[in-house]
């Protein structure tokens, strides 16, 4: 029997990010949740190494590597349509829900167990998705950093507003993280230590 799973998997690259906005490079969501997926994993580190926490930083990561599959089915929704309203932002929920359910069936029974919990949040990864959330923003801020670069002043609102949002989180790993890291960012390839 034919398993679809990993062809959607595959897909990701065909899902465009930030649809209402000009870019000057485009990104899908295999390029952003390979990013989420990385910096997740360094926050758990970061929690592990330097704020006492004892993260599984695997399984932040492969949180964060998952974190946008839905969206292969219904696409990217930009963020102010998203939270336009408490019942958009319930709706949506649903839809992605859907989403994840549609695409459990495309798995063999045999292992589905082993990929629900990357779709649908399980109590105990709790603390690991608020680091992916952070993680997913931390990642949005880079990008518009990198299209600020690039002369594109599109995004400078999108980077004030992903800079207030992350410090509301008061996620003590995304602080350490932004401190640290992000202002490498704003280096040229020659610049980088």
């Amino acid at each position: 029997m034919s398993r679809s799973f990993f062809a959607m998997v595959s897909r990701m690259k065909y899902i465009t990010r930030w649809a209402l906005m000009r870019n000057t490079v485009s990104e899908n969501i295999s390029e952003h949740s390979h990013e989420v997926a990385c910096i997740a994993h360094a926050l758990a580190v970061l929690g592990n190494k330097r704020l006492g926490k004892s993260y599984n930083c695997e399984r932040a990561a492969l949180l964060g590597l998952y974190h946008d599959m839905p969206e292969i089915l219904t696409g990217d929704m930009p963020t102010p349509v998203k939270y336009f309203s408490k019942g958009t932002r319930e709706a949506y929920k649903t839809v992605e829900d859907a989403a994840c359910e549609k695409i459990m069936t495309m798995l063999p029974e045999d292992i589905k167990d082993e990929y629900s919990p990357l779709f649908f949040r399980q109590e105990e990864d709790r603390e690991l998705w608020r680091l992916v959330k952070a993680a997913d923003k931390i990642s949005a801020l880079i990008k518009c950093m990198e299209e600020e670069k690039a002369g594109n002043r599109e995004f400078v609102s999108a980077k004030e507003t992903t800079l207030q949002t992350l410090e509301g989180l008061e996620i003590g790993e995304a602080d350490i993280f932004i401190k640290e890291f992000i202002p490498s960012f704003e280096l040229t390839l020659d610049q980088q230590e």
